[in-house]
């Protein structure tokens, strides 16, 4: 199958089955009274938010999903190499699609366990901490180690090449994994600020797989964007259905999946600056508080609410990190194009 066609028919799909589950999902979950309770400690505005209905996420994951099964299975039928070119051997591009799509399953689960004990309990909690947290590690480690028994222990640093981390590569994955996705947990604060970064990021993740000639990579990367995408149209402000943690922790999940395909995890700092932005914001401001006995760096956090007390409306809040991240995601894009070796 042609590149460029499979990529464009992963993105459709994904976009079509996101946007038309909309007009399923939504009804349905209000029948249910899946609606999200808003904190008590969030904007006073947000609270016209209460009962939106939430696990939005299952719209993007059933796209994504389907529509790399589709061109995957299409691409194979036709007896096409879509999956198997590029410069890795086509056992070790297998196990990194397959791994890290069920990776973001997992954690697309563990979100869900959370979500559906806040709409059951009628109350914004969730799993415990120390729940969601054990169940995140052994996910990590099934993960880490279907890389690590495949040979997958490199990672690619622009300028440098390819490094094998050793035993570092279970720290380092470990702190990786769990900062990306807890980070994209908390951007997803806002009506259509997480759906749209991650589209910038998936993006950035598919053209990068093309540069690379990983084009397997490319069509996941093209199919997250696609459902992202279609998912926006009942999100965008005034949203009528939220991700949740089923959503945002798939997200998450498959940030991770992609930067990890390319070989190069580094790139989560510039794909999804904005996730980065977001977690240090809500560091520094516990940081801050403990430390200071009481006193705050920003208004709230993480970032996107101190700038909602700032006056500034959820529209140009998405508008702007949208913009930021995609300034991120061209940095990380030169810096693989001109980082990496040239024949």
């Amino acid at each position: 199958m042609n590149t460029v066609l499979a990529i464009v028919l992963a993105i459709a799909i994904s976009f079509l089955i996101a946007f038309l589950l909309g007009f399923v999902l939504i009804p349905w979950l209000r029948k249910l009274h899946f609606g999200q309770t808003i904190l008590e400690i969030g904007p006073a505005w947000h609270k016209s938010k209460q009962g939106t209905p939430v696990m939005g996420g299952f719209m993007f994951i059933v796209s994504t999903v389907v529509a790399f099964a589709a061109v995957a299975l299409t691409d194979y039928l036709l007896g096409g190499k879509l999956f198997t070119s590029g410069v890795l051997v086509e056992d070790s591009i297998k196990i990194k699609l397959i791994a890290g799509l069920l990776m973001a399953l997992g954690f697309g689960m563990i979100g869900f366990a959370d979500d559906y004990i806040k709409v059951v309990k009628k109350r914004n909690l969730g799993l415990t901490i120390t729940q969601k947290s054990i169940a995140q590690i052994l996910l990590m480690l099934a993960y880490l180690g279907a890389l690590y028994m495949s040979g997958n222990t490199f990672m690619f640093i622009p300028f440098v090449g390819n490094v094998d981390l050793h035993f570092f590569f279970w720290i380092f994955g470990m702190a990786v994994i769990y900062a990306t996705v807890n980070a994209v947990n908390f951007t997803d604060g806002v009506d259509g600020l997480c759906g749209s970064v991650t589209a910038v990021a998936a993006l950035a993740f598919l053209i990068a797989a093309c540069l690379k000639g990983l084009f397997g990579v490319g069509i996941l990367a093209g199919a997250l964007m696609g459902g992202c995408l279609g998912y926006l149209i009942w999100n965008w402000n005034p949203s009528k259905i939220m991700m949740g943690d089923t959503g945002s922790m798939f997200l998450g999940g498959m940030v991770v999946a992609l930067a990890y395909a390319i070989d190069c995890p580094l790139m989560i700092l510039c794909f999804g600056i904005i996730y980065v932005i977001e977690m240090l914001s809500d560091v520094l401001q516990i940081g801050y508080f403990k430390a200071t006995h009481g006193k705050r760096i920003f208004k709230m956090a993480p970032i996107h609410h101190h700038f909602e007390m700032c006056g500034w409306k959820e529209k140009k809040i998405v508008v702007i990190f949208t913009l930021v991240n995609a300034l991120g995601a061209a940095v990380g894009l030169l810096l693989l194009y001109f980082g990496a070796p040239h024949a």
